[in-house]
Parts: structure tokens; C-alpha cells; sequence
């Protein structure tokens, strides 16, 4: 049995390639490319302002801020952008990116999690890091769902409940 840092770890690196990234690729897959650049007010992001952000926040956090290397992140830049680049490139982007990350967990040491770094300014340790990674994917991604839900009108059928309530996913 692994030890618990060997398993916060792998179970990041799952929740993010293997949970998060299906689902936003198939939220892609039932969206024309107006659907991706559509906001519902000013306040409030679109699918494509969001997959910037992920992969700007999944970077900084995790390739630069546990793995070391350079903090090339335009974060204004995630939120300004509009209809620049295609949903086929968005995801493309962040699976580029989340190859990346999921590189750079493979190569940390369990015994390095209570380490700090400083990221955005902030104190936080290794742990720290790749738990708030994970959330912001997390709701992130929640928010992609319900946008894919709302401009399609769609059960996207995530998961399946049989007759004795037990739970199946489908991606």
C-alpha cells in the first residue's frame, strides 16, 4: 500500500487527467465554436476564458511553482481573450498542459509535500498547491459543465444510477 503522500499524489494526478479532462473534452465535443466564446453577462467567463485559465493556473502552480521551471503566466491575458483560438486548439492547449503537470507530479517526492513555495505571491506548501490545483480544476470544470449544459439543454449523461442506486460513470 502506498504511503499517503504517494496517494494524494497519484489521486490528483487521476482526478485531473482522468476525470476533469474527459468531461471538458466531451462539453467541448457538444458545442459549436460560438458556444465556446459565449458569456452570459459581462460578470462571468466563457468555456474558452476558463481553459485558459486551467491551464495558466495548473502551470503556474504546479510546472513552475512545485516543478521549478520558468512562470511564463499572462493571467489578465486568460480572461481578455475572445474567439482566438478554436475549441480544437483550446484543447489542445490544455492537454499540452496537463502532459506537462501530470510530468511534473510524476517526478515529486512525497517527502517534499510539506515544503513551501512562494506562488503568486503566496506562501504554500507543496501540499497546499496541488490540493488548490485540484479544487479550482474541480469547480472549474463544474462551471464548463453547467455553461455545456445550458446553451445545449442536455443530460450529458455523466453518469448512470441503476435500481439499486449505485453509480456508473460513462466517460
Amino acid at each position: 500500500m502506498p504511503d499517503t503522500g504517494s496517494a494524494f499524489i497519484d489521486a490528483s494526478r487521476t482526478y485531473l487527467r482522468e476525470e476533469y479532462l474527459p468531461k471538458i473534452a466531451y462539453c467541448l465535443d457538444q458545442l459549436d465554436e460560438d458556444d465556446i466564446w459565449w458569456r452570459p453577462n459581462d460578470a462571468s467567463n466563457s468555456i474558452g476564458n476558463l481553459i485558459l485559465h486551467l491551464a495558466g493556473n495548473a502551470r503556474q502552480w504546479v510546472v513552475h511553482g512545485i516543478g521549478g521551471a520558468s512562470d511564463v503566466r499572462d493571467r489578465a491575458r486568460e480572461f481578455d481573450a475572445g474567439e482566438t483560438q478554436t475549441k480544437a486548439e483550446l484543447l489542445q492547449h490544455l492537454r499540452s498542459t496537463l502532459k506537462s503537470v501530470d510530468a511534473a507530479l510524476a517526478l515529486l517526492n512525497p517527502d517534499t509535500l510539506h515544503e513551501t513555495r512562494t506562488i503568486q505571491g503566496l506562501e504554500r506548501t507543496v501540499l497546499e498547491a496541488l490540493y488548490h490545483v485540484v479544487e479550482h480544476f474541480a469547480t472549474h470544470t463544474g462551471q464548463i459543465v453547467y455553461i455545456t449544459k445550458l446553451r445545449t439543454g442536455a443530460d450529458l449523461g455523466f453518469y448512470s444510477v441503476d435500481e439499486d442506486g449505485d453509480v456508473t460513470t460513462n466517460w
